[in-house]
């Protein structure tokens, strides 16, 4: 039978959904996931969609994602490789009838990672937009209930140009620094005195570089936090101006500078107190370093 095309007003339990199927994909991506983000019209508070839930992988490794891709079965997902994009793993839950679908990137592949977001912030802060979007769906779904080909068609020219304002608006300087903080961080144990990379951190430059380090935990005095460790590798690059800073907790959880660092970074630049941290990945709440010390 072919599928048959429903739209629904938005649902409260679409993302709880996501997060179910979230665990179950990180238990089988593991150390090779980075990320993973709610994307598409389900993840849009308030804006009607078919209840298919999409999601975005981001991997350090697409033939690792490859290797594990008969464990999808398990869970219930057909593994269709490309499917048309290059560079994606796509997969695919209900067959015709689909609940779920999941499209991997590498952490490289910023164009796609970057579209996918971008529309999807942009929809959620375009009352507008997002109404009318709803409004040609239910439309096309009505028309065309069992014509899948008609209906992509339908709204192929309004999600094209929504995709191009979205993308000419989208800061994705917040994503760029988590994931280039995450693509570092796994843990590595070089021997039983030595261990490293269980925190990350991401430090945008004045010049618009983007500087990575991970923790070093050793049994001597020599032991370094992520922090100094991006510092040394912007100073030895000839730069000392920084914009922007993510740290990334062992949970994947961002986190503050620890209060050395922070101090060092006060004294980098005339400036340094406008250097804004991030506090919380979800909601993109930062706070200026200066404000971390008001009597400097």
């Amino acid at each position: 039978m072919p599928q048959h095309i429903t739209v629904l007003d938005y649902n409260p339990e679409w993302p709880l959904k996501y997060e179910q199927e979230k665990e179950k994909i990180s238990a089988i991506l593991k150390g090779n996931c980075i990320t993973i983000y709610h994307i598409g019209s389900t993840s849009v508070p308030g804006l009607a969609a078919k209840p298919i839930i999409d999601i975005m992988a981001v991997v350090r490794s697409l033939e690792q994602v490859d290797i594990v891709s008969g464990d999808f079965s398990s869970i219930g997902y057909e593994y269709l490789g490309e499917f048309g994009i290059a560079g994606r793993r796509y997969l695919r839950k209900g067959g015709d009838e689909r609940t779920h679908q999941i499209h991997i990137f590498h952490a490289d592949d910023w164009n796609n990672i970057g579209r996918h977001l971008a529309f999807r912030d942009y929809m959620r802060t375009h009352k507008k937009e997002r109404d009318e979007y709803a409004q040609i769906k239910k439309i096309l779904a009505q028309n065309f209930p069992y014509d899948i080909d008609r209906y992509c068609e339908g709204k192929e020219d309004f999600v094209r140009r929504m995709e191009e304002q979205a993308l000419s608006q989208y800061d994705g300087t917040w994503d760029k620094l988590y994931i280039a903080a995450r693509k570092v961080q796994y843990e590595r144990k070089f021997s039983h005195l030595l261990e490293v990379g269980s925190v990350s951190v991401a430090l945008l430059t004045e010049k618009g570089d983007i500087c990575v380090g991970v923790c070093m935990d050793a049994t001597c005095s020599l032991r370094m936090c992520a922090e100094r460790n991006a510092i040394a590798n912007i100073i030895t690059n000839g730069e000392n101006q920084i914009v922007k800073i993510v740290v990334v907790m062992s949970d994947g959880k961002v986190g503050m500078p620890c209060r050395t660092c922070q101090k060092f970074f006060m004294q980098l630049d005339k400036d340094a107190g406008k250097i804004e941290i991030l506090c919380d990945y979800a909601t993109k709440k930062v706070i200026q370093l200066g404000k971390l010390f008001q009597d400097w």
